[in-house]
């Protein structure tokens, strides 16, 4: 059986074996089959139930063995004592997936991961979705294989987005959601344990369906990075835009052993440059999971930042602005013309129509004039998308509101969403039915529009090109290296370092002053103390003078603070005049990831910082070294902040470069790696690495 038929005839089979059905529809074990015939499943169904003849007029088998021919699917409804027989049962039979509802595996311990391996090495070949799963809900072919008390509704509005949620009452949140507002929905799937299919089989699966152009992600954990990451990219390249709502994002993560960027990085950054790197969006709240994707749905296309917003109640389209604002986008006035078409729309002095939110008075009760003012608008220059809001006079007529402006879509291919000001869901619905986008919250156009943004600006990473050359590293020895071991594999790798000398003593700590040049900062090298300046470790700007008793002095207050009396110490050239930065390496279950931010001893404090993670082979590429540096919020600082010299950005992409060939070619035997500061020069002058962290295994 092919990848693609399994899953084919998971999702759309044409006969299917419900084990341990009952018939009280009223149980969950009798759900199964009343809501397949409920919905209008054109199949065969299986009942299977030793103790009873028929359920709901149809023959109830004894066994497996006695269903005549091979079912699609088998929907396993027993206990998790006893659900491998029947995956073992269903597989012998050649039935594509078996979907298992218990609970009690993995989630529960030790005891049900042995259960969850049974279920794994009973299925032989044949898939399972689960188990601990809902099941799933096939809506654009009226196909429920679940057991979900969600379905009881009579009908679903059937639609273009798919979702797929490791939660299986989230499942049923999401389907009641979207039905109370109008959005339709494609297919729907509870993953949970994900024993054997997960959530990159099915955006893999989605991204070829005909009937999905949207993905929506309810995710946990992702189990399989690099699946993931093919499955995410490949629905990207077929035009699908996938939405992902994560949870735990409060977790610690990483918890920084002895560099910065553990703390910085943490497991949800993680995710956030996953995300990044493979097109998917993530909504920041519960409520944008439904509220992002049918606005993506339209596949309207967003190509600036330049909003309208017609309103006929001031309130709320000043609200709608505030928001939009607060996010970087713009409201400007009408251009003159057309404020004039505006304005020869309405007589009389009611509308105000030479400033943004355009208030229309009169035209929530004229369907005429409101389709006037749309069409304008949509045609105009100076907008890029069109607000519309609704306020409490559509509430008397929704119908020849939401048909004004239904009328007005065919004529422009600009982004039109509805933010509807009373509470009145069934209007709100009523226009998202009409492919208007509507929300009943200011926050939630702004999260549509950003999301329209997003996707027309996302580009797939280009490979890096040619692999870098390998870097002898064999001697280099286990544990934490101190700071000048970690400078010099930095320098192997082509990193340029601050000049610096080791030194043991005051004569000699004056004589690498006087070679290094005026100024000079001197440290204590220990591979044991890595935050220096929490120990009095660090002096800055001293001279050949200076230096000898401030190294006594530094080794009496390390002493006392740490209680180790250092004995070697780094005397630096003290590097001026450049930007400090932070740029580190961090491993986690999604992979490792290349870490740039503002750096220096505020690192943590400021936390301005981006992700890459690496690819499979090799490092990074310039084009992405040189995208992480325009996505700090310092980015003006390294180009020419208010008059001062723009910085050497050519360098500063080399060296992100070359650190993240170290952090491929090193691979699992990098712990950690980390350089902060590194100074970035005026333009011609490079960059400096002027401390460092490497922890090998």
């Amino acid at each position: 059986m092919t990848e693609l038929n399994s899953m084919g005839r998971l999702l759309k089979p044409r006969s299917v074996a419900v084990i341990g059905a009952s018939a009280d529809a009223a149980k969950t074990a009798g759900r199964p089959v009343a809501y397949l015939r409920k919905h209008g499943f054109t199949g065969e169904i299986y009942p299977v139930n030793p103790r009873v003849g028929s359920i709901d007029g149809l023959t109830c088998y004894p066994d497996i063995a006695s269903i005549p021919g091979t079912p699609d699917v088998g929907i396993v409804l027993l206990g998790a004592e006893r659900a491998h027989q029947a995956v073992r049962e269903l597989a012998a039979k050649g039935t594509a997936a078996a979907i298992v509802l218990a609970s009690g595996y993995t989630e529960t311990g030790e005891e049900g991961a042995r259960r969850q391996q049974q279920l794994m090495e009973a299925a032989g070949s044949m898939r399972i979705l689960g188990p601990n799963t809902i099941g799933l809900v096939n809506l654009t072919d009226n196909i429920v294989l679940s057991a979900s008390g969600a379905l009881e509704m009579d009908h679903f509005p059937v639609g273009s987005i798919g979702v797929v949620s490791q939660s299986g009452g989230i499942l049923g949140a999401l389907l009641s959601r979207a039905a109370a507002r109008g959005i339709g929905l494609s297919k729907l799937i509870s993953t949970s344990n994900e024993v054997d299919l997960d959530l990159a089989d099915f955006v893999d699966h989605l991204a070829e369906d005909a009937d999905t152009k949207v993905i929506a992600l309810y995710v946990e954990s992702v189990r399989d990075p690099e699946r993931f990451r093919a499955a995410a990219l490949k629905a990207a390249r077929a035009g699908k835009p996938v939405v992902a709502f994560k949870i735990g994002r409060s977790e610690a993560g990483a918890k920084a052993a002895v560099s910065h960027t553990g703390a910085l990085a943490g497991a949800d950054s993680m995710y956030d440059a996953l995300f990044k790197q493979v097109g998917v969006i993530r909504a920041q709240t519960f409520g944008d999971l439904l509220d992002i994707p049918v606005a993506l749905a339209t596949g309207r296309k967003l190509r600036g930042r330049r909003v309208a917003i017609l309103t006929s109640t001031g309130g709320a389209g000043t609200l709608v602005s505030d928001d939009l604002g607060m996010q970087g986008f713009e409201t400007p006035p009408p251009d003159a013309a057309t404020a004039e078409a505006l304005r020869a729309l309405q007589t009389g002095d009611h509308a105000v129509l030479d400033r943004n939110p355009i208030d229309v008075t009169l035209a929530g009760l004229q369907p005429d004039l409101l389709r006037g003012a749309i069409d304008i608008l949509l045609r105009s220059p100076s907008y890029d998308a069109l607000a519309i809001i609704v306020g409490s006079s559509s509430l008397a007529m929704p119908e020849l509101m939401a048909g004004a402006i239904q009328d007005c879509l065919p004529n422009s291919d600009k982004p039109v969403i509805a933010y509807v000001s009373p509470h009145a869901p069934e209007v709100a619905a009523l226009l998202t039915q009409r492919g208007v986008p509507a929300f009943a919250a200011a926050e939630s156009c702004t999260s549509a529009l950003g999301a329209m943004l997003n996707v027309g600006s996302w580009q797939e990473p280009r490979p890096s090109g040619a692999p870098a050359a390998a870097v002898a590293v064999d001697d280099l020895p286990p544990g934490s290296l101190d700071e000048a071991q970690a400078k010099q594999l930095f320098t192997r790798f082509g990193v340029p370092c601050a000049r610096e000398r080791v030194v043991t003593t005051p004569i000699e700590a004056e004589a690498a002053a006087r070679e290094l040049g005026d100024r000079v900062v001197l440290k204590i090298l220990s591979a044991e103390i890595t935050h220096k300046s929490d120990v009095g470790g660090v002096a800055v700007n001293l001279t050949a003078e200076t230096v000898g008793a401030r190294l006594l002095a530094m080794a009496a207050e390390v002493e006392s603070k740490a209680g180790v009396r250092p004995r070697r110490f780094l005397v630096q050239e003290m590097v001026g005049g450049g930007i400090e930065l932070i740029l580190g390496m961090h491993h986690d279950v999604l992979g490792t990831a290349i870490l740039l931010g503002m750096g220096g001893i505020t690192a943590e404090l400021f936390k301005d910082t981006t992700m890459r993670l690496l690819p499979a082979q090799g490092g990074l590429s310039r084009e992405e070294a040189l995208s992480m540096a325009h996505e700090l919020k310092t980015w003006p600082l390294l180009d020419g902040f208010r008059g001062r010299p723009k910085a050497d950005v050519e360098a500063l992409v080399d060296a992100i470069v070359a650190f993240s060939n170290m952090a491929a070619q090193l691979g699992e035997r990098l712990i950690e790696a980390e350089i902060n500061p590194v100074f970035v020069l005026p333009q011609g002058q490079g960059v400096r690495a002027a401390d460092g962290v490497v922890v090998l295994a």
